[in-house]
């Protein structure tokens, strides 16, 4: 590209270059343009990135018993419960910001998590992006079963992805200021972005990354891999993940957001030590609360 990102004058925009000048120019695929939307207004975040390594051992461990009775449980979904437990615990953090001249703080009494998907539309491959409401109620039932409903769902169909098409069909202009009064006021942030958002290379040779989601707290899920590890002063391996928290400093101080992650490692290393239900839950307060979530096969799902 030219100076300032502009196309060579040679090269109209919007077609295709000719035959042997080793550019194909094209204009950004529609189906693409909502995450640019969202891109847009990520640009006022102060992103600041931490990582920490957690020992799956007792993930795996719990996976593996579930397996033997039936039930089959993904890595995210692990995280996300984890992660709706922790939020819950650290309500500084479970918060939004807004606002320009006068900014806003908003902290939301229940915790929902984003999940990003890894889908294809119109034959283009795009990122969509899933809201799970009560995770700090939700049981890992739950949470597995919404992954379960929508394993197979089409989004070129699915009604909960409605909106994103419909904003594919808009001339740009529009789209854009349509997406913008749906997702910037406080009072449907959490509806529309979540209170924190977690995202997955995990299923590629990816060991960290960092991204921002548009919440107060992302978090980035690596693979798991056998490493060298420490143990009573001897060398030997453990399954290790490469857990990625990236926090805006507007909302939070780093002191809060190591709090988050270091509480975050603890649940996901004592996986087990209080039981999960076996089975969906049917009653109590926690029975249905995920039942019309959309969400579908996640970055990073094991297969």
């Amino acid at each position: 590209m030219s100076p300032r990102g502009r196309q060579p004058a040679t090269t109209a925009p919007g077609t295709a270059a000719s035959p042997g000048t080793g550019v194909d120019v094209r204009p950004v695929r529609r189906e693409r343009r909502h995450t640019l939307y969202f891109l847009g207004d990520l640009r006022r975040f102060s992103p600041v990135h931490l990582d920490t390594e957690v020992d799956m051992s007792a993930v795996l461990r719990h996976r593996e018993a579930a397996a033997r009775t039936g039930r089959r449980y993904s890595v995210v979904s692990y995280v996300l419960h984890a992660g709706g437990r922790t939020l819950a615990a650290h309500p500084e953090a479970n918060a939004a910001i807004g606002g320009r001249l006068r900014q806003k703080i908003a902290r939301f009494t229940s915790v929902s998590g984003k999940l990003t998907l890894d889908r294809t539309l119109s034959g283009q491959r795009v990122v969509l992006a899933a809201v799970l409401p009560g995770l700090e109620r939700a049981t890992l039932d739950e949470i597995q079963a919404v992954v379960d409903q929508y394993r197979d769902g089409d989004p070129e169909t699915m009604p909960q992805f409605a909106g994103t098409r419909a904003l594919h069909r808009l001339p740009a202009p529009v789209a854009r200021a349509a997406y913008r009064r749906a997702s910037a006021p406080l009072g449907r942030r959490a509806a529309v972005r979540g209170t924190f958002s977690v995202t997955s290379l995990g299923h590629r040779p990816v060991d960290g990354f960092h991204s921002v989601g548009g919440t107060t707290i992302t978090l980035g899920v690596g693979q798991i891999a056998e490493r060298p590890v420490v143990r009573e002063g001897a060398v030997t391996t453990a399954p290790l993940l490469r857990l990625s928290l990236t926090f805006d400093h507007r909302v939070i101080d780093g002191a809060e957001a190591a709090d988050v992650l270091a509480d975050l490692r603890t649940a996901l290393e004592t996986v087990g030590a209080e039981e999960v239900p076996a089975g969906r839950a049917t009653s109590g307060p926690a029975a249905g609360a995920l039942d019309d979530v959309p969400a579908e096969v996640l970055e990073g799902q094991p297969r």
